[in-house]
């Protein structure tokens, strides 16, 4: 995002959505939701994937939405107890992830890359490569993902260039 260019905001909720977005929402709906005729790109892999304007991308399972990922420059700004989650210094975002766990009662999550969830907020912090930085990214994903063996190694777990 350039210098002028504010970031939007966009509310994490318990029932399983963020933003305008919500769990289970078809391809369609989700593209809707974010007031445009059609993703950027399309991709799949262990998942089905699609690119939106604004550093969005969208995972389903089995045609409907699963998991949210940020771009840790570009994309919507998501705030936890007022803590920004995209573009941060990945240890101050693990340092108040553990925080945050320890005050809540939160569960906390190691994936296979080192990042950490709170896995009962459906919360993944990654990093992100952004020039010479590394910066935080968050994902919002359906609680079966982040419970499941299969999808703790399948998560969108990419490392997108900045």
């Amino acid at each position: 995002m350039s210098a002028g260019v504010q970031r939007e905001f966009w509310e994490l909720r318990a029932e399983g959505s963020v933003g305008p977005l919500q769990f289970g929402m078809s391809p369609a709906e989700v593209a809707e939701a974010l007031l445009v005729s059609e993703p950027e790109a399309r991709g799949g892999a262990a998942y089905e994937q699609e690119d939106f304007p604004g550093g969005v991308k969208a995972f389903y399972d089995a045609g409907k939405l699963a998991c949210v990922a940020l771009d840790a420059i570009t994309g919507r700004q998501v705030l936890l107890a007022g803590f920004p989650l995209a573009g941060r210094d990945p240890a101050a975002g693990h340092q108040f992830f553990l925080d945050h766990a320890a005050g809540h009662g939160n569960w906390v999550l190691y994936t296979p890359d080192e990042s950490l969830s709170l896995t009962d907020l459906g919360l993944l912090l990654r990093s992100q490569q952004v020039g010479e930085a590394r910066l935080t990214r968050p994902l919002v994903v359906m609680e079966e993902w982040l419970e499941s063996q299969y999808y703790r190694d399948h998560l969108p777990l990419e490392d997108v260039p900045g």
